[in-house]
């Protein structure tokens, strides 16, 4: 549209007459999508973000890390002790107190695996244990060796975490990446408020430098007209007015655009002190979305969704948990290997013998004063109240996609109908301050509201841009795909540094 680039070049020959005004600088010019690019990069809301995944990574990666076996070394390398202890006399059967001085170590190394379906865990052991028992008159050694142990502990009727973290922790993983584009999405919202509020600011001072320029040629010309009679005092006066009001506008444009332009760096982490003149966007395409297509995208992509089916599995996992604990509960353990005792290492291991090991315990509450029911009840009850409350966000979810992309679709129109309308008012305004300036026209209020809603249809036609592109990222964010080039937004982890 010819509307984009006149207004473009308009701003920046305006502005750059403002700031000839204060000597030459070095001028950085800034447009939308490269202010959104340094704010990607650097702004602490992107640095956050990147934190916050780098949490979610991790925690991830140490999930993972405990499916997988686990290799311990347990050792105690030595310990002496030198006491008197209670033992039983072997010829006697009395207890006696027997002083004792001796070394002991011990070494155990184990593999281990969890066993996520059933909850139990298996494991293969290899450990010796030495004793030097010291008297005043030699160093008596044992040792005790098992070369070889697998063991298998498997609980019964107990509730498992290890299944329900099998679901819910990729699950955890795949919402944060979602959350992190989603973050992305958000920084770039967010750049654009920033970007058109400075941008409003610096429109603002062009329209308010404008005005000062027209209302001192109007009024120097007013008080020719008004030496020669042909103007009444009360036009000459109200120029005045509108004269002295267009210079305390000037000065409030000034400060506005100060506190503007140190937001927008603020938020950019722009840290040096070149000015910044920010290119209005004109790179607009229109092009219409299917909400019913944006509903279905968002409930694919989006880590609400996500977040929906985690909290119902959370919630399913609380009451199976709930019905499990405290009940009827049962752990099976089961050991065989070798073993053996000597008074030398070597002989320790030496014809080993055979070792077995099968235990059930059992824990049976008789009566809990219905405490175990009183648990299942309230986490059946949370259950459903997370079954409402999703229900119910998911539909307004979806509504509220719907109508972001109806809303979407009519920006081709109110963008076109706020171009017009900035270019009709303008032409009306010079119409009406020439025809004032040759002397057809008496009244200076026309001449006013020309001024008036030149200046509103120049704002609205910057508000109309600033809606479209927060409409197009506000839609990105929910769907996570582009529709401007009709692709998906991927998660790239080499952009985030581990």
């Amino acid at each position: 549209m010819k509307r984009f680039s006149s207004v473009s070049s308009f701003v920046l020959l305006s502005f750059a007459c403002i700031t000839d005004g204060y000597g030459q600088f070095e001028m950085r010019h800034l447009a939308l999508q490269d202010a959104i690019e340094i704010a990607k990069d650097q702004s602490p809301d992107a640095l956050n973000s990147k934190q916050t995944f780098r949490a979610s990574f991790w925690e991830y990666k140490s999930f993972k890390a405990s499916r997988l076996p686990l290799l311990d070394l347990d050792a105690t390398l030595p310990q002496f002790q030198r006491k008197i202890s209670q033992q039983t006399d072997i010829t006697t059967g009395q207890q006696v107190f027997v002083p004792q001085q001796y070394f002991s170590s011990d070494a155990n190394l184990s593999l281990s695996q969890q066993i996520g379906f059933t909850g139990g865990s298996i494991f293969i052991r290899s450990g010796l244990e030495a004793v030097y028992n010291i008297t005043d008159s030699n160093t008596i050694s044992s040792f005790l060796s098992t070369p070889v142990n697998v063991g298998l502990t498997q609980p019964i009727f107990q509730y498992n975490p290890f299944k329900w973290d099998r679901k819910i922790q990729p699950m955890k993983y795949s919402q944060a990446k979602q959350k992190y584009l989603e973050d992305v999405e958000q920084i770039s919202i967010a750049t654009t408020n920033y970007f058109f509020n400075l941008l409003s600011a610096q429109i603002e001072l062009k329209i308010a430098y404008t005005n000062l320029s027209n209302y001192d040629t109007l009024y120097r010309i007013a008080q020719g007209r008004y030496q020669l009679g042909k103007i009444a005092e009360n036009d000459l006066l109200l120029l005045e007015l509108n004269f002295l009001k267009a210079q305390a506008a000037v000065e409030n444009a000034e400060l506005a655009l100060d506190n503007a332009l140190f937001r927008f760096k603020s938020f950019l982490r722009i840290k040096d002190t070149i000015p910044i003149e920010l290119i209005p966007p004109s790179d607009i395409r229109f092009f219409n979305v299917n909400p019913n297509q944006a509903v279905i995208l968002s409930q694919d992509n989006s880590s609400a969704f996500m977040d929906f089916q985690k909290r119902l599995l959370e919630a399913a996992r609380d009451v199976n948990r709930a019905k499990l604990e405290g009940r009827f509960d049962a752990e099976l353990t089961a050991v065989v290997g070798l073993t053996k005792n000597a008074n030398t290492l070597a002989g320790a291991y030496q014809n080993p013998l055979d070792q077995q090991q099968l235990a059930l315990g059992l824990n049976i509450p008789l009566y809990d004063w219905g405490v175990a029911r009183g648990r299942i009840k309230m986490a059946e009850s949370q259950e459903e109240i997370v079954k409402n409350s999703v229900e119910q966000e998911m539909i307004d979810f979806e509504r509220n996609v719907y109508l972001k992309v109806v809303q979407f679709n009519m920006q081709k129109n109110q963008v076109t109908i706020a171009a017009k309308s900035d270019t009709v008012a303008r032409k009306n305004y010079e119409v009406t301050k020439g025809r004032y300036l040759i002397g057809k026209m008496n009244s200076i209020l026309d001449l006013n509201n020309a001024q008036i809603e030149t200046d509103n249809a120049e704002k609205a036609y910057y508000q109309a841009l600033e809606t479209y592109w927060r409409n197009y990222f506000e839609l990105r964010k929910l769907t996570l795909f582009d529709f401007r080039n009709n692709r998906p937004l991927q998660f790239n982890l080499d952009d985030i540094s581990l």
